[in-house]
């Protein structure tokens, strides 16, 4: 039972992060949901100290808003600076992890979060974190999970067409009046949202890796972008289970497992994508 909770909270990490990551993919901006990843963590921290509670509300503005900072700080210096985005990216991120690090190595003891819970998570303890509800008991951090994702389904599917839009011309999307700008950071807020939510359960790194490696798989093999929200599912559902047996298997961390899964599954989609063009040639 407890290799099925570790396997559902895969998933439902994985397709949060990657419905996220499909619109960050088509803009062009992969890389933010890996900055905005690590630069939330001082955020995070900052946070518990400021209202001295790990509940999910202060975390979650705390994540918003050094998310915001991160985005307009990444802007400024690639406008202003004459500096390529993808480097402002980097400087930025680093920084501000950097900071977060400093922080949560000084106030560990005051803010019970660990550095090493933050990059490598803690989803082998996730079944012991049971909770009771409707006479289920099912892990606290699945219902936590399983919220975030219907939360993104609603909001991605609702706003669909300006997602669309925005995405995939967003010159035009400016010219026929969309604020495009207001669709920029309702995606950077949620991205930033999703990242505090996954944290604690797979940490950083597979969060970075469901950030970008489904989607990017998935546009390997279509541009339809319903049918990259499917592909997207699937591979966080297979991510999450080849992952897990790859961890018993080798004795190692189940979320480095579940990335290195993800991986395997962007070089089948290579190589097919490669096959299909020689095809067609």
């Amino acid at each position: 039972m407890d290799a099925f909770w570790i396997i559902i909270t895969g998933f439902l990490v994985a397709s949060s992060t990657g419905m996220l990551g499909n619109l960050l993919l088509l803009r062009r901006m992969s890389m933010m949901g890996d900055a905005l990843s690590h630069a939330v963590l001082p955020g995070i921290v900052i946070a518990y100290l400021i209202s001295g509670s790990r509940a999910s509300l202060p975390l979650f503005l705390g994540a918003i808003v050094m998310g915001l900072v991160t985005t307009l700080l990444i802007q400024f210096f690639s406008s202003k600076g004459k500096m390529q985005s993808d480097a402002a990216m980097g400087t930025v991120f680093t920084f501000l992890f950097a900071v977060g690090v400093i922080l949560v190595t000084r106030f560990a003891g005051e803010a019970d979060i660990d550095a090493d819970c933050v990059l490598h998570g803690e989803i082998a303890f996730v079944p012991l974190q049971t909770s009771s509800f409707l006479g289920l008991n099912v892990p606290a951090p699945v219902w936590t999970l399983l919220v975030l994702l219907l939360v993104i389904q609603v909001i991605f599917w609702w706003g669909y067409k300006g997602w669309m839009i925005t995405s995939f011309n967003n010159e035009y999307a400016q010219s026929i009046g969309i604020r495009t700008v207001l669709w920029h950071y309702s995606l950077m807020a949620a991205t930033s949202v999703a990242t505090v939510v996954s944290f604690e359960s797979v940490g950083a790194i597979l969060v970075i890796a469901f950030l970008v490696v489904p989607a990017a798989s998935a546009y390997l093999i279509t541009d339809n972008l319903k049918r990259m929200t499917l592909l997207i599912l699937l591979q966080g559902l297979i991510s999450a289970t080849l992952g897990y047996y790859i961890a018993e298997w080798v004795g190692g961390s189940i979320s480095g497992s579940m990335a290195v899964a993800s991986f395997l599954q962007f070089a089948a989609c290579f190589a097919w994508s490669k096959v299909g063009a020689k095809k067609e040639g």
